[in-house]
């Protein structure tokens, strides 16, 4: 009787490990399907998000100022996939502003609007051959911030929408193993910079130092060779990282300096409508700044998926 039971016992555990591997294998090829219909045809996401930072002092020996700043922004991405066909759509768009106390203007610690597309046709395995375009501008004014002779803060308009605006684009070859983790490649691309000719034929204009626009002039070409890569993953449980890459050698001038656009997007989830939010941005670009730029937001963060 006790081999029997014994027996029947471990009949009984063998029969409820073979149940779990079996639905675990129903849950793969499930999901397996799941992913083949979502991948294939349209897919879009986006999300809204809005930043906002606040400081207040009152008898703080070590001192300090009074500051409200608030940043929204917007990521939508659509894309398309078929047996044989790639094209991947984004639109970056963001914009914020800063107010200290004694200051006499708002500043801008953000401002950004950008469009990227990618499409590529089938080569052999994850390769494709491709095109790709890339948009980018701002909303309003930029300043140079000074003193007068008073002490009086004073501000001389030096950027606006579309000056600079950059329109880049040229064919390529893809490498894309998911929509998470992808780079460009593209030897012939052609990028073109408009401005304002009012910003490149005022009193002490230097020629070419307008974000290399000649003077009098309110467009520049350049033809080159364009990489560029995308990366997303999950450093933590509900902890994402997104990263942006971009590299630029103009052909015709100064190949050697490398225009660089890098950025981090590392999103730190609490719940569904909150989340603390760190974006990180430096470009190279000897045409605009002989130097880098850095760009810097951190806060909490409140967005709404769609």
């Amino acid at each position: 009787m006790k081999k029997i039971i014994l027996a029947l016992s471990v009949f009984t555990f063998f029969s409820m490990q073979a149940q779990k591997e079996v639905v675990k294998e129903i849950e793969k090829v499930t999901k397996a399907v799941e992913d083949t219909t979502r991948t294939h045809g349209w897919t879009k996401n986006g999300e809204i998000t809005f930043l906002l930072n606040q400081s207040s002092f009152s008898n703080w020996a070590a001192g300090g100022e009074d500051n409200l700043s608030g940043n929204i922004g917007i990521n939508y991405g659509f894309n398309y996939k078929s047996s044989d066909w790639s094209w991947d759509n984004r639109i970056i768009a963001s914009y914020g502003l800063v107010k200290t106390q004694n200051a006499a203007f708002e500043k801008k610690t953000d401002d950004r609007l950008e469009f990227n597309s990618l499409a590529g046709k089938k080569a052999k395995g994850y390769w494709y051959y491709s095109f790709i375009l890339n948009f980018r501008t701002q909303f309003t004014q930029g300043y140079d911030y000074s003193t007068d002779a008073n002490g009086q803060e004073i501000r001389v308009e030096n950027t606006n929408f579309m000056s600079p605006g950059y329109l880049t684009f040229g064919p390529g070859l893809l490498w894309k193993k998911s929509d998470n983790f992808k780079f460009n490649l593209a030897p012939l691309t052609s990028k073109m910079t408009f401005v304002d000719n009012s910003y490149t034929s005022g009193v002490g204009y230097v020629d070419g130092t307008y974000f290399g626009v000649d003077a009098n002039k309110s467009f520049r070409y350049e033809l080159g060779f364009y990489a560029s890569g995308y990366y997303k993953f999950n450093l933590f449980e509900n902890v994402s990282a997104e990263n942006f890459l971009t590299l630029y050698s103009n052909y015709l001038e100064d190949p050697q300096n490398v225009d660089v656009d890098y950025q981090l997007n590392l999103v730190m989830t609490i719940n569904k409508f909150l989340s603390t939010n760190l974006s990180f941005q430096t470009i190279y670009d000897d045409n605009a700044f002989r130097g880098f730029q850095i760009r810097e937001v951190f806060g909490l963060g409140v967005n709404y998926k769609f």
